[in-house]
């Protein structure tokens, strides 16, 4: 089936997707499946600060690395950990047992590279260079009559692999696009002198309501709206990608987070909503390439890191928990010093949600679609 012909005739327009785009809506009840499941990964290209968005408040080791930068106001989840008072939204499904954070967890690669990071957690090997083509493109290739759709410009590496995958992206209005932004970063990210005046030029105010305010942006939660939309009513449309630049913040962190945790949790509401009665059958599964220092550094930011955060969210998710081996933050924990320590490896994550959620065979998640990761035990328990 090509996609781009037969489902993405029109544009998408974030809140505006079923009046300023009704052809969206009629895609929407074409289906008539209501018993399938469906998984939708975010990837949050930068290196998402997990300290950040998941204060471990009660530590005084955490309070004495961030200094001024720790987070005080958390929306308390436990006695140790909080959410960013921005993750508002995230905060209820946690209260409904909807949404689940992962501790500690990483792709298996442990250098501090965004572009092998993020090569590494998208081919689903061990190494940056393991596989041409990505986990999920397997995983569609390795389910009869199921369809795939990456809200993105140009097919990520996670969805190569398969040709029952398509790419879509809004028509290009915005006066600066979010898109060339996106393709810039890394370019800029290379670069000691140059990434740190990018990163300041993209979150100046102007450039984010060019982006995402008042002229018309399509940003996070756009993207995931647009991707509940039409995940709900193409039928096959199973297995979905949303990705989302900006989240490198080695200046200025505390203002650039307080405005990308708001999208963040915007976009899960907007997915939820979205989903509809499909959001019982849903598995929302957020993911970054690795996490930030402990300690700030001398601009209000903080650097690349190691361990990092996944929050996993759905109606049948088993939440209103934390998962996995928290390493603890004082200095002989760290790794190398610096990061927090991985403790889990993201392909148990995913082992995980394609086994139990989508019910991808055992056999086909070990040979497959993550190769050589016998090693690797599917995380089980995902569900309620």
């Amino acid at each position: 089936m090509n996609l781009s012909r037969r489902r993405f005739v029109l544009g998408v327009g974030g809140t505006a997707l079923l009046t300023v785009w009704p052809g969206v809506g009629a895609l929407a009840a074409q289906s008539n499946k209501t018993s399938d499941t469906r998984l939708l990964v975010v990837m949050l290209r930068g290196a998402m600060d997990g300290l950040h968005l998941l204060p471990p408040y009660a530590d005084p080791a955490y309070q004495r690395a961030r200094g001024a930068l720790a987070v005080q106001d958390g929306l308390k989840l436990d006695g140790n950990f909080a959410l960013h008072p921005q993750m508002k939204f995230a905060h209820e499904l946690y209260g409904k047992r909807q949404l689940l954070p992962m501790l500690a967890i990483a792709p298996p690669y442990r250098q501090r590279s965004h572009f092998e990071a993020q090569d590494c957690l998208e081919n689903g090997t061990a190494s940056p260079d393991g596989a041409r083509d990505g986990w999920l493109g397997r995983c569609v290739d390795a389910m009869p009559k199921v369809e795939g759709v990456a809200l993105a410009p140009v097919m990520p590496l996670s969805l190569r692999g398969t040709r029952r995958a398509e790419t879509w992206s809004p028509p290009l209005t915005q006066e600066i696009q979010a898109t060339l932004l996106q393709q810039l970063q890394p370019l800029y990210a290379a670069d000691k002198q140059l990434a740190s005046v990018y990163a300041d030029a993209v979150n100046a105010p102007e450039i984010n309501q060019m982006q995402g305010g008042k002229r018309g942006g399509f940003g996070l939660p756009q993207a995931m709206t647009a991707a509940a939309q039409l995940m709900t009513g193409a039928g096959g449309l199973r297995v979905g990608f949303v990705e989302d630049s900006g989240w490198d913040t080695h200046r200025g962190q505390a203002a650039a987070l307080q405005r990308k945790f708001a999208e963040l949790d915007a976009g899960l509401r907007a997915v939820r909503d979205g989903f509809g009665d499909t959001w019982a059958r849903t598995m929302v599964v957020v993911v970054t390439e690795f996490g930030r220092t402990v300690a700030v550094n001398g601009t209000g930011g903080t650097d690349h890191g190691t361990g990092g955060l996944a929050l996993v969210a759905g109606g049948g998710v088993r939440g209103g928990r934390m998962l996995g081996d928290w390493p603890g933050l004082q200095p002989a924990q760290l790794n190398e010093g610096r990061d927090l320590r991985a403790t889990a490896d993201l392909r148990a994550l995913f082992k995980g949600a394609l086994g139990e959620h989508l019910g991808v065979p055992e056999s086909a998640l070990e040979t497959k679609i993550f190769p050589n990761s016998r090693s690797v035990r599917a995380l089980d328990g995902l569900l309620a």
